[in-house]
């Protein structure tokens, strides 16, 4: 089955931190306060996402116990899988997966929540790997050794929404095709 096929769509995101309030002064967030980061978050994800659609959270959910984050996912449509972040040990995230490779578009995709150090933190195959903990910081970046983009799905680099598998591999291929560096490396596979 193609994408294109598929009943719904899929979306990635990271780092939300529902109900965190000191996240706006640490990521620089263009909210009042925390209530109006949470009202904005919910509007901006359920005007991309529909119930029938599948969100990948790459991690930093929501903060403050399990009632706090089954309360948030509520709010949101679409049926959330959760890839676990350094923040959602103690926050009712329920998921055991702390990594994983995804294959979409003719792409393998490997996914966690902290960025790697090394080339050798990213499985060999991988075409490019997504991941957010940097909030702000970059949207991509190169490690040596490694032929693939990093690319951060947080939230606080996508406009405050989710970001389309779709949008992820146009820019995928944007990085690529406008990259010598990257560019060269791929022409050699």
């Amino acid at each position: 089955m193609r994408m294109d096929d598929l009943p719904m769509n899929i979306f990635f995101t990271s780092d939300m931190h529902f109900g965190h309030a000191k996240i706006i002064e640490y990521s620089n967030r263009p909210f009042k306060n925390v209530n109006h980061m949470n009202q904005e978050l919910i509007k901006r994800w359920n005007n991309r996402v529909n119930p029938q659609d599948v969100v990948y959270h790459i991690g930093d959910f929501s903060m403050k116990g399990v009632k706090n984050t089954i309360y948030w996912e509520s709010k949101l449509n679409g049926k959330i899988v959760h890839i676990q972040g350094n923040h959602d040990r103690n926050n009712g995230v329920k998921t055991y997966i702390v990594k994983c490779i995804m294959h979409f578009g003719g792409k393998s995709i490997y996914c966690e929540h902290r960025p790697p150090h090394h080339s050798g933190d990213v499985p060999h195959g991988c075409d490019f790997m997504i991941c957010g903990h940097v909030h702000e910081k970059w949207k991509f970046k190169k490690i040596d050794g490694y032929d693939g983009p990093i690319i951060n799905v947080g939230t606080d680099v996508w406009n405050y929404e989710p970001v389309s598998v779709h949008s992820l591999l146009k820019y995928y291929r944007k990085l690529v095709n406008n990259d010598a560096d990257f560019s060269a490396r791929f022409a050699k596979k």
